[in-house]
């Protein structure tokens, strides 16, 4: 791909991003149809992707940023569904798919087709997250959907190097495949933590906004590049870092967490649509190369159809097995087990621990946010890039590029109306939210004028009584003053949620906040035209209303991300 076809890839793509934004369109889907259909055009030249492009290029910053988004602490309290959904779910389905391809297609060996199946077996979380933000899915959804996109890509890359070593012809025992994997994680981990750990002590102590962002941005590739060369997992590294300094970032100064929020938006939304793009253009290449294969046209469609329905239906099987499990063992064994170690101290370790509960709709949502993407596509090309030669590795190709689209199209269009028909939406959640948003504001306000009054008697005697008395009475006046507007809306919203009829969820509630600020800002430039305000004066303005709007734009991407 030359500079020219890369920028009309980019300026395409993103036109048709903005056109769904502003229709309220899923982006990632409508990208893909509209390549789907492009790479059809006369004259359009094959487009070709670079594995590696993707691999160590467009996915670290994908995953980066959404690492950055992701609260820990609900991360480390649904850690038990995330890992069945990001490493067992992608065994099981690596097996299953594998196990298809090796009884419908003639000439795929074994290794071969479980390479298919780990190929297959990641989803990828952009499109659901984008769906899922976009209709309000609750919390406790949103972090097991992110966070299994953390960690699956992880889980599928590993399987994909095993495998191509397999069926390229190396022999590998369990335990050397063992090792890989262990390699790979221990790796990934360090690597990821020790350059944390270094760019936050760093960003925390050159006070430059600019050089901070900048450290952001080259650290997924860094993580990356570094986890790779020494024979780990790029993308636990990633993961790990973007964990880290994320939980970190309220220790860092405000100006480097206003500078990079927005920018790491764009960056998402740029390198989403680029990827998207690249899957779709991806059909006439493929049509042409079944149309020019041995192989038959019916046989290989039989087959990609045939895998794609196995990846479909093995995620519900498993996410409701996991679903009827702890529903009996919650009954019937839970209650014996406490038994046990109320008896036994030894056996404590029977109870388990406690986590997130999701009741059926919400696993039925889960279950059909399968839709696959670019790691995917890239660890298929990267199979047909190989040097050696892999059987029915073409073939290999296609089927891995129709599970992409089909998942896409089927489910990525369907999950609106599966979210609607089950009403898996929390607006209580939203409502929540506003109160502990309040309560804390309150909390804050309180502890400042405890401090005014704590320091006072310090600073009189380091600056003078009567400075001092005049500065901290004018700051205390005001705190009051904000501490009794927030107890007053406060006791106000409780007032209306247990009188209101009818409730507004969180999101129409910012709606109208949305309405009042562009209101307000509406009248600052009419006061700035008729002469009536100072340019500086009106932009210090424009300051204190744009940051009250992101912070409502800041606490609704971490509702829906967490």
């Amino acid at each position: 791909m030359d500079t020219v076809e890369l920028l009309i890839l980019l300026v395409g793509s993103l036109a048709v991003t903005g056109f769904a934004r502003a229709k309220g369109l899923p982006a990632p889907l409508l990208v893909t149809a509209v390549a789907l259909a492009a790479s059809f055009l006369p004259g359009l030249p094959p487009i070709e992707i670079d594995s590696e492009v993707i691999l160590t290029l467009i996915l670290p910053p994908l995953l980066y940023s959404a690492a950055l988004d992701v609260s820990w602490q609900s991360f480390r309290t649904s850690i038990k569904q995330i890992r069945r959904l990001g490493i067992f779910l992608v065994i099981v389905t690596a097996l299953a798919v594998g196990l298809a391809a090796y009884i419908i297609i003639p000439d795929m060996d074994w290794p071969a087709a479980i390479l298919l199946g780990a190929i297959v077996a990641p989803p990828d979380a952009v499109s659901a997250a984008a769906i899922g933000r976009k209709l309000g899915l609750p919390r406790r959804v949103m972090t097991v959907l992110s966070g299994e996109s953390l960690i699956n890509d992880a889980a599928s890359l590993t399987l994909v190097r095993v495998f191509t070593l397999i069926a390229a012809g190396t022999s590998l025992t369990i335990w050397q495949d063992l090792g890989i994997f262990g390699l790979a994680i221990g790796v990934g981990l360090a690597v990821g933590g020790v350059l944390g750990v270094l760019v936050h002590w760093i960003r925390q102590r050159i006070n430059d906004p600019v050089v901070e962002t900048i450290m952001s941005i080259l650290l997924p590739f860094v993580a990356y590049i570094l986890a790779e060369d020494l024979s780990g997992s790029g993308v636990i590294a990633v993961v790990t870092a973007g964990l880290y300094i994320g939980y970190n970032s309220p220790k860092e100064g405000y100006a480097t967490r206003l500078q990079e929020r927005p920018l790491w938006t764009s960056i998402d939304v740029i390198l989403e649509g680029f990827v998207f793009a690249l899957i779709g253009l991806q059909l006439n290449t493929v049509v042409q190369d079944l149309i020019e294969s041995e192989r038959s046209l019916g046989q290989t469609i039989t087959a990609a159809a045939v895998v794609l329905a196995v990846v479909i239906v093995v995620r519900p099987l498993f996410v409701f097995e996991s679903y009827v499990r702890n529903r009996f063992n919650g009954r019937w064994l839970r209650p014996l087990r406490i038994r046990l170690s109320r008896g036994h101290p030894s056996l404590r370790w029977l109870r388990g621990s406690a986590e997130p509960k999701l009741n059926w709709r919400e696993l039925t949502v889960i279950s059909w946010t399968g839709m696959r993407g670019v790691v995917t596509l890239a660890a298929a090309v990267s199979v047909v890039a190989n040097p050696v030669d892999i059987k029915a590795q073409d073939t290999i190709f296609v089927i891995a590029f129709f599970v992409t689209v089909g998942t896409l199209l089927l489910q990525g269009l369907s999950l609106p109306f599966v979210i609607r028909r089950l009403k898996v939406q929390d607006p209580a959640e939203g409502e929540e939210d506003i109160r502990s948003e309040m309560r804390l504001n309150q909390r804050t306000t309180e502890a400042a004028i405890q401090l005014l009054d704590d320091r006072k008697p310090e600073w009189s005697a380091q600056f003078g009584t009567d400075a001092v008395e005049a500065v901290v009475s004018r700051l205390k006046a005001r705190l009051e003053r904000q501490a009794e507007t927030f107890r007053r809306d406060a006791e106000e919203e409780e007032s209306e949620e247990r009188n209101a009829p009818v409730r507004l969820s969180g999101a129409q509630i910012q709606d109208i906040r949305r309405e009042l600020l562009d209101r307000r800002r509406e009248i600052v430039l009419e006061e700035r035209e008729r002469g009536n305000l100072d340019e500086e004066v009106m932009r210090r303005v424009l300051v204190t209303l744009d940051a009250e709007e992101l912070a409502m734009d800041s606490a609704q991407a971490s509702r829906s991300r967490s």
